[in-house]
């Protein structure tokens, strides 16, 4: 139940619990759940590619946390500066010389992941190869509270039957 697995992570002081959804061994949804009081986040996921599907991927571990890049986010959007705020929040501040980048790019409100390294000291044309994987996301509700807490609030939802010109991030 997803209660006791809120109430383990808690315990060992987590700070998130990300669950992803598949359909025959696609994912094809994803929730973050910021612990211990929220916010929980649900994306569906689409074209994702995992790592050993990426033709020459390489042989690559490491502990070092990603530098983040957040492109093409409108600033002056709530909703767009909270996914980047979700977002960041998932990962330890870098290193200064750490040679991983996870990229998040916003295009038509659909969010696409990719996780490169650095593989040459020159600069500026260094050279980077995909480490995977990549995938797009698409948020559509935002809950305030923890994904074990039955009733709480939502922030916001995605209401695609209305009429909208501009886009949501």
């Amino acid at each position: 139940k997803i209660a006791h697995l809120a109430d383990a992570t808690r315990r060992a002081e987590f700070s998130d619990i990300i669950i992803v959804h598949e359909t025959r061994g696609q994912p094809d949804g994803l929730v973050i759940s910021h612990l211990p009081v929220g916010p929980t986040t649900y994306f569906t996921v689409s074209n994702c590619v995992l790592r050993h599907d990426i033709e020459d991927a390489p042989n690559f571990s490491t502990d070092s946390p990603p530098h983040l890049i957040f492109h093409n986010f409108d600033a002056n959007k709530r909703l767009a500066n909270r996914i980047c705020t979700i977002l960041k929040c998932l990962f330890p501040v870098p290193r200064r010389d750490a040679k991983r980048i996870a990229t998040f790019y916003n295009s038509d409100d659909v969010i696409a992941f990719r996780h490169h390294t650095i593989t040459s000291d020159v600069k500026p044309p260094a050279d980077i190869l995909e480490l995977g994987p990549r995938f797009d996301l698409f948020p559509y509700q935002i809950k305030l509270g923890c994904i074990d807490e039955p009733h709480v609030d939502v922030e916001w939802v995605l209401r695609p039957y209305l009429n909208r010109a501009a886009s949501i991030l």
